[in-house]
């Protein structure tokens, strides 16, 4: 599916109907993907919610995936209001009188869902973050943001071929590897004439979306939010591990800076021994969470 903006860029979104049993109390999902990923990394989580009768609709951000990868427009408002276009086009939010929808975002998918959230709230009914959202960019990896961009470059050698990237991706877990896992992989980089892949998402649309990763500031964010809040967060370490330590402080700012505005608090999971990318480490649990809020 494509939604064409007013300046011309093309949305690309996976679309999922409901299936059989959806109850009319059902929202619709809107599924917003991380840095340099795309939507076909919620495949897990899109095809349990359709079956559990939940409406889903899952865009690739600008300058990733199959949409069109315009100069600007990388800032969070612009890719917020880019996430609300889409769930417009499916026939929801404020803008169109739709349903309001659930919201889920991973990572810098986490920020953009709590500013879309700030952009238009008549059109949130409740937000999931999956591992991001509630930390600073700085204190979350300790590296300025070019550091962050170069951190983030795939080594020669993985993008030697589609083989050698797949089995890299594979290698992560490979007892969550299956078709799902290859599809988004797959997506993530083109091939070229002599066999070697190369990120779909360009350098220049990375360092343009870090920069506005490192402009989020979590407490003024996450406290002017009324609608309910969901946090899912990877467990990597121990509760008296020194990084896992500074990670549960953050959320405890978080919800005191809720607490003090007068906002419910949000609801914290800790899923542990689990890596960031928790659709594929853990699809069933973060499905479950988003269709609580939904309503089923």
């Amino acid at each position: 599916m494509v939604v064409p903006l007013a300046d011309g860029v093309r949305l690309h979104y996976l679309a999922w109907p409901a299936g059989v049993g959806a109850g009319s109390a059902t929202r619709p999902v809107v599924l917003v993907h991380g840095l340099t990923r795309t939507a076909w990394t919620w495949l897990p989580v899109g095809r349990r919610l359709a079956a559990a009768g939940i409406a889903v609709a899952a865009p690739d951000l600008r300058g990733h995936g199959a949409s069109d990868a315009p100069l600007d427009g990388y800032d969070l408002e612009s890719l917020a209001l880019d996430v609300l276009t889409v769930a417009a086009g499916a026939g929801w939010g404020a803008a169109v009188d739709g349903p309001a929808v659930v919201l889920a975002g991973h990572g810098l998918g986490a920020l953009i869902a709590v500013e879309a959230v700030h952009a238009q709230p008549g059109s949130i009914a409740g937000l999931v973050l999956l591992d991001g959202g509630w930390e600073e960019a700085f204190e979350a990896t300790q590296l300025l943001p070019d550091q962050l961009v170069e951190a983030m470059a795939e080594p020669p050698e993985v993008l030697a071929s589609m083989d050698a990237y797949l089995s890299d991706r594979r290698d992560f877990d490979p007892h969550t590897w299956d078709a799902d896992q290859e599809r988004a992989a797959r997506a993530q980089v083109t091939e070229r004439h002599a066999g070697h892949v190369r990120p779909v998402t360009k350098g220049s649309v990375i360092r343009r979306c870090v920069s506005a990763m490192y402009d989020y500031r979590p407490l003024e964010a996450l406290s002017a939010i009324a609608c309910p809040v969901s946090l899912l967060v990877a467990g990597k370490g121990t509760a008296d591990d020194e990084d896992e330590r500074e990670r549960r402080l953050a959320i405890d700012d978080v919800q005191g800076a809720r607490a003090r505005a007068g906002r419910e608090p949000m609801a914290v999971t800790i899923l542990a021994d689990a890596s960031h990318d928790l659709m594929r480490y853990r699809p069933d649990v973060v499905a479950g969470e988003i269709a609580r809020l939904a309503g089923t």
